[in-house]
């Protein structure tokens, strides 16, 4: 178990071992967690707290939990996406479309996951895994931004005009 007096190297070999469970393995071991089941390691949680955002606009097929669970990594790996300066942006349109929850469904539309990709199969364009990986679909979800609004800024401008983007 890892904990604030576990030594620095350790620690970082944990938090990396989460990063690579995320990448690697994604939501079953983020279910696998909210479950309470044992998934070793990559469960380890190495800050403290909890973090993420339990609202938005999006209904949920998926574990709500998941994507609380998954909201700080899930941001940490946007962070190496987007550019800094339009990471606001981008979390702001995430945060109120989905919630950060990858599993994400407009009841409504039937719009899916993080950037509520509509129709959902858009995704596929950036990997087999959209319906499943975290990665591929704010990849996905930051190219969408770019192409139709010229940046995150741009979508989350309209977003605010609109509630939708």
């Amino acid at each position: 178990m890892v904990t604030e007096t576990t030594p620095a190297p350790q620690r970082r070999r944990a938090a990396l071992a989460a990063f690579c469970a995320l990448w690697l393995v994604g939501a079953p071991v983020a279910l696998a967690a909210t479950a309470g089941a044992d998934c070793g390691p990559a469960c380890a949680d190495t800050s403290g707290s909890a973090s993420g955002s339990a609202s938005g606009s999006a209904g949920s097929s998926g574990s709500a939990t998941a994507g609380l669970l998954l909201g700080l990594p899930m941001k940490t790996v946007a962070l190496t996406i987007v550019p800094a300066p339009q990471f606001p942006s981008f979390d702001n349109v995430i945060t109120h479309e989905s919630s950060w929850n990858p599993f994400a469904v407009n009841p409504e539309s039937g719009a899916y996951g993080l950037g509520q990709a509509l129709p959902p199969e858009r995704m596929a364009s950036h990997g087999v895994d959209w319906m499943i990986n975290p990665v591929t679909q704010i990849r996905w979800t930051y190219d969408y931004m770019v192409e139709r609004y010229g940046s995150p800024d741009g979508a989350w401008a309209f977003w605010q005009s609109h509630h939708w983007y």
